[in-house]
């Protein structure tokens, strides 16, 4: 297990964690959360052996593997492949011992290390690394490209897949979905449940914290609080020990008064009923959140657009693309004052293309755009941050967009992003990402725009942000488009939501649940597309077809008991993981550790070693089981 016994930790002369206590016990997943600068990072170094208490102990099995994401990658000419199975260090290792045995001619030494490499499962390397790299998203045309030759987002997926290629112990992720779409995320998000190891997660998306962890250790004042449960839990239990929840309450109580009133004024007249109906949602969704960010330092809004149109922005059998290439066609939409949409699909699908096509900065190919003379658009895209002026301060961006309002008024909004002090005088260049994407939207939102097309905005943004622009968003009283990676934002702000695939972009019915049902089933079809084209391409080989149909016929024969083997394996396995999760269950009891239950918890951490056990190997003969299936079957189609 991990254990911080009254644990202090500086960083330069800034205490971070004053005698903080914490116990990780094997097979937790935990996140960690605080605000930025609260030590969160630091103390994944601490627990790496790079950073070294102040006062106190940090205590880490030795015999512990430990896998970290690291933030940097060097342009290797090296395979793409090749470096995510770099992260099986033993795998590695016994490769270049096999290396220099079989140049020595050693037989003896060869037949040891074979025997090494099969105890280890060597074999099903580059097919797990395969898996890795398909998840996140990776084509297999790029498995043998360059590393080098990726961008830096891709470079950070191949790291992250390396990272989760190591046999580790305790693995350590530190926001590690700030690269991935929604699709990625949610394979991702379907790994780290199965990761048998000890997990320490940083993550700003709370859906993705709710769906893995089951403690959150929370870095706020200096001190480490264990909050047992998922993080919607953690909000609950926080808000209840916050001694200004009466006044959150009745910050909340205002809001909704201030809604009702307008519900309630409108509701009868025919030319507002949609729009009252659009806050009566918009209500439905401000009391779903949980009140444990009140001491949050972000605290802004959106103004009353100044004029109104119905549409604001319409597109009318468009095509959408570039000179040479047509992306998306027949795509109808109109984005009214009640319009809150989300966007969807897969990636490289044209979401953002779709977007920047409504802002006007690409034109359409062929249809109608007609954007109405009272349309303010607040765009955000997904590379915000680049239009900055890196020399320029935050007063001075603010002034050029407003040079006759006082400087007390623009320092009092900008202390609404908490850009306080002398930080609203500092160049912009030397700001985090999270505190540039702040500014970007302080940006946008004094323009008072009545659209808002909002490309990834939640990228760099930590979870008190987010939160306060899910607030700010709930009480917009514009149109909205989104896309977002972010399933809570999406959930909390849109009423709809749109599906950009197959070159169309079209309203889905569903809810994200659907869609990641829907996505399963799209990459499952590509992958049986990609296998038809693979066969096609091999069409001209000649065979003897009457001995190919006798083949396949005795092919056949094998299918079925190894199809029955699989299913088998299936089966048992879910037993397994059953007991498994019930096991977790009675070993997250903090009371279970006393010293009087010592024979419970040694008679449970037995079990669970011999269900991980049988785990295991259930899992490899599934996977063996499936592999030869696949194999059958491929040969019998080839047949």
């Amino acid at each position: 297990m991990i254990q911080l016994k009254a644990i202090s930790l500086y960083r330069g002369d800034k205490l971070l964690i004053r005698e903080g206590d914490f116990t990780a016990h094997p097979g937790w997943h935990i996140g960690v959360t605080g605000r930025n600068g609260c030590g969160k990072s630091s103390l994944f170094s601490l627990l790496r052996g790079e950073l070294h208490t102040d006062h106190g102990q940090c205590l880490v099995p030795k015999d512990w593997t430990i896998a970290h994401m690291a933030q940097e990658i060097d342009a290797l000419d090296r395979a793409a492949i090749e470096f995510v199975i770099d992260g099986d260090q033993p795998l590695r290792d016994w490769q270049l011992a096999l290396t220099e045995a079989e140049a020595a001619h050693d037989d003896n030494k060869i037949a040891l290390i074979h025997n090494e490499l099969d105890n280890i499962d060597a074999y099903t390397a580059e097919s797990k690394a395969a898996r890795l790299l398909n998840g996140l998203g990776f084509t297999q045309e790029q498995f043998t490209t360059p590393v080098q030759e990726f961008s830096g987002g891709w470079r950070m997926r191949l790291n992250l897949a390396k990272t989760l290629m190591c046999r580790s112990d305790l693995l350590l992720l530190d926001e590690p979905t700030n690269h991935l779409d929604l699709d990625a995320i949610l394979w991702l998000e379907d790994w780290l449940k199965q990761y048998p190891g000890t997990l320490l997660l940083i993550s700003h998306d709370r859906e993705f914290l709710d769906s893995i962890v089951q403690h959150i250790l929370h870095a706020e004042n200096q001190t480490l609080t264990h909050y047992k449960g998922n993080y919607s839990s953690f909000e609950v239990q926080r808000a209840m020990h916050l001694q200004q929840q009466q006044s959150a309450f009745e910050k909340q109580q205002r809001e909704v008064a201030h809604m009702q009133k307008y519900i309630d004024r409108f509701r009868a007249q025919a030319t507002k009923a949609r729009q009252a109906q659009s806050r009566l949602k918009a209500l439905d969704r401000l009391e779903r959140i949980a009140p444990a960010h009140i001491d949050s330092p972000f605290s802004f809004h959106f103004e009353t657009p100044d004029k109104m149109a119905d549409p604001l922005l319409a597109m009318d059998n468009a095509s959408v693309g570039y000179a040479n290439s047509e992306i998306l066609t027949k795509v109808t939409l109109d984005l009214g004052p009640n319009s809150r949409i989300g966007l969807l699909g897969p990636n490289g699908a044209g979401k953002s293309t779709l977007i920047k096509t409504l802002v006007g900065d690409l034109e359409i190919l062929s249809g109608v755009r007609k954007l109405s003379e009272n349309c303010r658009i607040g765009y955000f895209a997904q590379h915000q941050l680049d239009q900055l002026d890196a020399s320029a301060s935050p007063m001075q961006q603010l002034q050029r967009l407003s040079p006759s309002t006082s400087e007390a008024i623009l320092r009092k909004y900008l202390g609404s992003f908490n850009f306080i002090g002398d930080q609203v005088y500092d160049p912009i260049g030397r700001f985090s990402g999270g505190e540039k994407a702040r500014l970007a939207l302080a940006l946008i939102i004094w323009e008072k725009p009545n659209l808002l097309l909002l490309d990834e905005p939640t990228n760099h943004l930590d979870l008190e942000m987010r939160h306060a622009l899910t607030m700010a968003l709930q009480s917009f009283e514009g149109a909205l488009l989104i896309v977002s990676h972010d399933r809570h934002l999406i959930r909390s702000v849109t009423d709809n939501l749109y599906l950009v695939a197959n070159g169309k972009a079209e309203e889905f019915k569903g809810d994200l649940e659907d869609y990641a049902q829907w996505l399963s089933d799209f990459r499952n079809q590509k992958k049986q597309g990609d296998q038809n084209v693979e066969n096609e391409n091999t069409s001209d080989i000649r065979v003897d077809k009457k001995a190919g149909r006798q083949r396949a016929a005795e092919l056949r024969k094998l299918l079925s008991p190894v199809k029955k083997r699989v299913d088998r394996a299936e089966k048992t396995m879910e037993k397994r993981q059953k007991d498994k999760d019930l096991i977790e269950d009675q070993l997250s009891d903090s009371t279970l550790y006393d010293s009087e239950n010592k024979k419970q918890l040694t008679d449970l951490l037995r079990q669970q070693g011999e269900i991980n056990r049988q785990f295991e190997e259930l899992e490899m003969e599934w996977m063996e089981a499936a592999e030869e299936l696949e194999e059958l079957t491929a040969s019998i189609n080839n047949s």
